[in-house]
């Protein structure tokens, strides 16, 4: 059975204009955070190690450790609250319906007994609080008017709640049961984070309208603020206390967080002001943020996560990086096949290293979305969805000046011919365009609606797959396409066509879920029957010694056959990745790279057989 090796995890979902909550678990060290239908927990110590929950039927919107750090609960858009174990295969305990509308912010009691959620309710509750076993409500919450951005629990006894929302409000409430006791409505603008002090003395909430106010933790009252002098110049998006209470941190929409010294008479100065490494733009702006133990997490609003010290706050941060979208492309480069690039749609490639992970984002003049990734030598051959072709040199962490060339058309899909990569065969809907430099040398309409193509690497022959099935070869010379032969054994429309390291074999994969190896010079049917998928195939993918092929699918599944002996002793890897397989490399002959639609990417070892 294939080990996984190693994951190259997905960045929080994040959203303009709002913060997102992300918890931690002091013991452990590990961060937990939410990525489509994906609770990712990831230990700040080896960021390779990360486990993932991937039940919720919507997708998450925020997780928490209970205080024992044995269990954690995570909440989705449809207002589903699931509580799962850590350990062992994530043993689910209860799932409850809390709210009609989607969850924004849930918290634990500090004996673990209760929890409060709170979020939209479409005209019903818009924050609940209730038993973690059994569900039964605790109390009474009236008072917002609008959606309830974040709730926090007292830490200490008596205990208290205190919710804060789109109303411009910050509610406190006594119990358990709880009741209503005050409101407050000293912001301005929609009040986005509040958060009790460690010590259960003070509690703090930060708004759109760039102030924080401190409120006394049992009664509720205002008792300070945080000064205006260095103060935040945008949005407050998120807040954290130290764990001494003494100190707390905020991040904004101005791309800085700032750390605040929280005097004994309730005034916060700021301390420190942290801003990271970035381009400048609206991607940099800081949506989320954790004091966990000795460390300070920050989350931007393009999905970067900076790991600060404590300790040494001057020192340039860990940064992280990773999608946020389906992972649509991969690829090895042919120099060195341990580094990756991969894509996603939103228009993003990032350079991967095995061993070490995160390598770096490769910066593009030009932020057009990306369909398809090819890599030759040096060089990067992209296709998006606005008819455009983009070849862009590459180095190290950047791509050089891009050339653009219109195919007039779709590009269904893109190939380089490896040992002459100034050859780039397009297709497009009617045929296939011929590319050679930035040039189109040739438009050729061939009469068949075309779903996939593969060009050999010395750019001689073109192999072609068509909306019936049928695959048509084609011998090139000068900027002619002469069709030699068409093989017909495909029952659905050709979705992959790859040649084998070698060139003395392809192999071709369909939407009826059947996967082929043919000979290239008999062109006769070389491995047959590969039938074990249960939805279309998306992606195949040789090991550099010719000897095995991987295909994945939209069925979850990474099915790795041996060339030479019979298909049933294929080896398959279930549940590679939520939401189905779009991307697979071999980088060598046991190593194989898989992404997908959950913004993953992982490597796993093969055993030799």
């Amino acid at each position: 059975m294939p080990q996984l090796a190693e994951t190259y995890a997905c960045m929080p979902s994040t959203e303009r204009g709002r913060g997102i909550l992300i918890s931690g678990d002091s013991k452990s060290n590990s961060i937990v955070y939410t990525n489509g239908r994906s609770v990712v927990l990831m230990n700040l110590d080896n960021p390779l190690q990360v486990s993932v929950y991937g039940e919720h039927a919507y997708p998450a919107t925020v997780a928490r450790y209970s205080p024992n750090g044995e269990w954690i609960a995570s909440a989705d858009v449809s207002g589903t609250v699931r509580i799962w174990g850590t350990r062992n295969d994530f043993v689910l305990k209860k799932e409850f319906k809390v709210l009609s509308g989607r969850i924004d912010d849930l918290q634990w009691s500090p004996d673990g007994l209760r929890i409060v959620a709170c979020g939209e309710g479409k005209g019903k509750s818009l924050v609940r609080a209730f038993m973690w076993d059994s569900g039964t409500n605790v109390g009474e919450f009236d008072g917002h008017s609008r959606r309830v951005l974040s709730c926090s629990y007292k830490p200490t006894r008596p205990f208290r709640i205190v919710t804060c929302g789109e109303d411009f409000l910050v509610n406190f409430y006594e119990g358990p049961p709880f009741r209503f006791k005050q409101s407050h409505r000293h912001h301005s603008n929609f009040v986005n984070c509040v958060r009790y002090s460690p010590d259960g003395s003070k509690f703090l909430s930060v708004s759109s309208d760039k102030n924080g106010i401190i409120y006394d933790g049992k009664s509720g009252e205002k008792i300070g603020e945080l000064s205006s002098e260095g103060g935040h110049t945008g949005s407050i998006y998120a807040v954290s206390w130290s764990p001494d209470g003494k100190q707390v941190l905020t991040v904004s929409a101005d791309k800085s967080a700032k750390v605040w010294d929280i005097s004994d008479d309730n005034i916060g100065k700021v301390k420190k002001t942290l801003t990271s490494p970035g381009s400048g733009g609206i991607e940099d702006m800081l949506v989320g943020c954790l004091w966990l133990n000795d460390r300070i997490v920050t989350v931007s609003l393009g999905g970067v996560i900076s790991i600060f010290l404590v300790s040494d706050l001057d020192k340039a941060p860990t940064t992280l990086s990773g999608h946020m979208k389906n992972v649509s492309s991969l690829t090895t480069l042919r120099s060195n096949p341990r580094v990756l690039l991969s894509s996603s749609y939103d228009g993003i490639i990032f350079k991967w290293i095995q061993g070490i992970g995160y390598g770096g984002k490769i910066q593009r003049k030009e932020n057009s979305q990306i369909k398809f990734l090819a890599a030759a030598e040096e060089e990067i051959v992209t296709s998006g969805f606005d008819n455009k072709i983009w070849r862009a040199t590459l180095q190290e962490d950047h791509c050089g000046d891009a050339d653009a060339i219109d195919v007039g058309s779709q590009p269904k899909d893109l190939s380089v011919a490896l040992l002459s990569p100034e050859l780039a065969l397009v297709s497009i809907d009617s045929g296939v365009v011929m590319l050679r430099g930035a040039k189109i040398v040739s438009t050729i309409n061939l009469g068949f609606v075309v779903t996939a193509s593969a060009v050999s690497p010395d750019g001689s022959e073109a192999i072609i797959g068509g909306q019936d099935g049928k695959l048509h070869i084609y011998s090139i010379s000068g900027d002619t396409l002469t069709e030699e032969a068409v093989l017909e054994r495909h029952r659905g429309a050709i979705s992959v066509i790859r040649y084998s390291p070698d060139v003395s074999m392809f192999a071709s994969g369909d939407v009826n879920r059947e996967a082929l190896v043919w000979n290239r010079a008999s062109r006769e049917v070389k491995l047959k029957n590969m039938l074990y998928h249960s939805a279309r195939i998306n992606c195949l993918a040789w090991s550099p010694d010719n000897s095995r092929i991987a295909t994945g699918s939209l069925d979850t599944c990474v099915i790795i056959y041996e060339i030479d002996q019979p298909v049933s002793n294929r080896v398959t890897i279930k549940g590679a990745h939520l939401g189905g397989v779009y991307g697979l490399a071999f980088t060598d002959e046991y190593t194989l790279v898989s992404s997908g639609e959950d913004a993953f990417i992982r490597v796993w070892k093969l055993t030799p057989q």
